[in-house]
């Protein structure tokens, strides 16, 4: 075997109460990936369908992470070819690059006989992040790599844990057409905390972690809440107070900024509710004017997925 088609999913990072941290996989939003082992030496960057990214290997995220990955193996020697075709757009704030880098690295690794495990694979994966955003995070790859939700416990040593994730869970996104690039949103993020507000967040954060594994939705709903980020980032996002209070008014168990943004995540118990979350939130978008795509996705449980085998 040495081509491979997979699905590479979108995520959802910070989820609220978890900046850089927590994040969870989607199912029906993503982008496909062709990659092939190649006799020709070197990562090449072949096609790439639905966006205007850079067909340069160093500087494209899915190249540079596949660099690392062969570097850390001791396989320089071979050829890799790889296509992209972008269903998520670049600045959604849902994990485009990540699904690049977490999809790639994957490929190659599966190609190879696995050597690594998909939690080794974050490690390369955020080498590409560093390229998009200039900072080395891991809560898009975790959750695109290893499925549902994921946790990273430390970036020194890079620990990450995979959470439960409850089947109930439908996840409701957002993407207002408009362009809020992750190094701007870092910018009005402020580098120190009040104790007040740093103990509020690390109750939230435990809150959430024991509702998912607990499946109590009503605790889950009560730990989704950002008393740091949010009330800075917020103010990036046309009509964000209105999405999130039409959410909350509808069933959602919370609402806040995916990963830097400009997407709004709304999560539900059940797709019934999430329907009827994506409904009141279009109703609030349609009176901006604004071009906005929404998506209705349950929580992807396997991460990056096998399409099919092409002939190679």
């Amino acid at each position: 075997m040495k081509t491979i088609k997979i699905f590479a999913p979108a995520t959802v990072a910070n989820l609220s109460c978890g900046f850089d941290v927590l994040g969870c996989c989607l199912d029906t939003i993503g982008d496909e990936m062709v990659i092939s082992i190649t006799d020709q030496q070197g990562v090449r960057i072949t096609k790439i369908d639905g966006a205007d990214l850079p067909m340069e290997t160093h500087k494209n995220v899915a190249g540079v992470a596949v660099e690392a990955l062969l570097v850390a193996l001791g396989k320089t020697e071979i050829g890799v070819d790889i296509e992209i075709y972008k269903k998520i757009k670049a600045g959604s704030g849902i994990g485009s690059s990540a699904a690049s880098s977490a999809g790639a690295v994957w490929a190659v690794n599966h190609l190879l006989g696995n050597p690594c495990t998909p939690q080794e694979l974050v490690a390369f994966a955020m080498v590409g992040e560093k390229l998009a955003s200039g900072n080395a995070h891991a809560d898009n790859v975790a959750p695109a790599l290893l499925g549902g939700f994921t946790l990273v416990r430390s970036y020194t040593p890079l620990d990450v844990l995979k959470l439960h994730t409850p089947q109930d869970l439908v996840m409701t996104v957002i993407h207002p057409q408009i362009e809020v690039k992750t190094s701007d949103s870092r910018s009005v993020i402020k580098q120190n905390v009040s104790l007040k507000q740093a103990i509020t967040q690390w109750g939230n954060l435990g809150g959430l972690v024991t509702g998912l594994f607990t499946e109590d939705y009503e605790l889950i709903g009560r730990s989704l809440e950002d008393v740091i980020i949010e009330p800075l980032r917020s103010i990036l996002i046309p009509e964000f107070q209105q999405v999130k209070e039409a959410a909350l008014s509808t069933g959602a168990l919370g609402c806040g900024i995916s990963g830097s943004g400009p997407s709004i995540y709304a999560l539900s118990k059940g797709l019934e509710t999430a329907e009827k979350v994506s409904n009141a939130i279009r109703d609030v978008y349609q009176k901006t004017g604004l071009d906005f795509d929404i998506h209705v996705s349950k929580i992807n449980a396997e991460g990056v997925k096998i399409m099919n085998y092409p002939e190679a």
